[in-house]
């Protein structure tokens, strides 16, 4: 399973914040903004803290994309 980061950036982009500013909001370290900016998987530590300085819920910063499986049976 795939995760997607795009609310996220759309939430920031409309509260006129930048990464930094998440960074330091959110109390996270800027490995964590970074693995959120590449799309990988982060902890559900840093997702809330996230999430508590958005003031909003984890499924308004992202969702989760399942992969194509082959259909051959």
């Amino acid at each position: 399973m795939e995760v997607s980061y795009k609310k996220l950036w759309k939430i920031l982009i409309d509260k006129e914040m930048k990464k930094k500013d998440l960074q330091s909001s959110a109390g996270i370290s800027w490995a964590s903004v970074t693995k959120l900016s590449k799309g990988e998987t982060v902890s559900m530590e840093v997702l809330m803290k996230v999430c508590k300085a958005l003031e909003c819920n984890i499924g308004d910063i992202m969702d989760l994309i399942p992969e194509d499986k082959d259909t051959d049976k």
